[in-house]
């Protein structure tokens, strides 16, 4: 594959570069096996619809067709469980879990992750999804399969992480 240069230019980053050196939705690391496209977690409901308003420019178009978003205002409502399950950037700021090149977090990574950018971060977002999945357990201990009016707080958060909550 050639490398494609990416520039983002929004409202958190300017003229930040970076390439793509994978294929599209390809060629992940073997631990990483994430249930949910970044198409498919907007589409469902994600971190109150506020996440990815002004860097369409840097993604599929595809993407943000059915998207819940709202520019406006963090809005819990548009989330598929309808909860709000996000800290604010500010939280992760100060506990140290944003990497400079994704000031946005997680999700950030792996959108970037998923196109085909590979970065030095990338073992450690991988080590902390991996450690998300202690929640599926918990799930899977106290919900009957599919109620998703038990635990709902937890079932978005594990959205947010690219894990299918709705199949526990």
């Amino acid at each position: 594959m050639k490398k494609r240069k990416i520039i983002v230019d929004d409202l958190m980053q300017q003229g930040y570069v970076y390439y793509l050196t994978e294929p599209l939705g390809n060629h992940f690391h073997p631990d990483f096996k994430p249930q949910l496209s970044p198409k498919e977690m907007l589409a469902l409901g994600v971190f109150g619809g506020k996440y990815m308003t002004d860097c369409r420019g840097e993604f599929p178009p595809d993407w943000f067709t059915g998207a819940k978003l709202c520019h406006e205002f963090h809005d819990p409502g548009l989330n598929f469980f309808g909860v709000n399950a996000s800290q604010s950037l500010s939280y992760w700021r100060a506990k140290g879990w944003i990497y400079d090149e994704d000031p946005r977090g997680w999700f950030q990574w792996y959108c970037r992750y998923y196109m085909g950018r590979r970065c030095p971060d990338d073992v450690r977002q991988i080590k902390r999804w991996l450690a998300i999945r202690r929640h599926v357990g918990q799930l899977q201990k106290h919900c009957q399969p599919g109620d998703f009016s038990c635990r709902r707080k937890q079932r978005q958060m594990l959205l947010h992480w690219a894990y299918d909550s709705r199949h526990i």
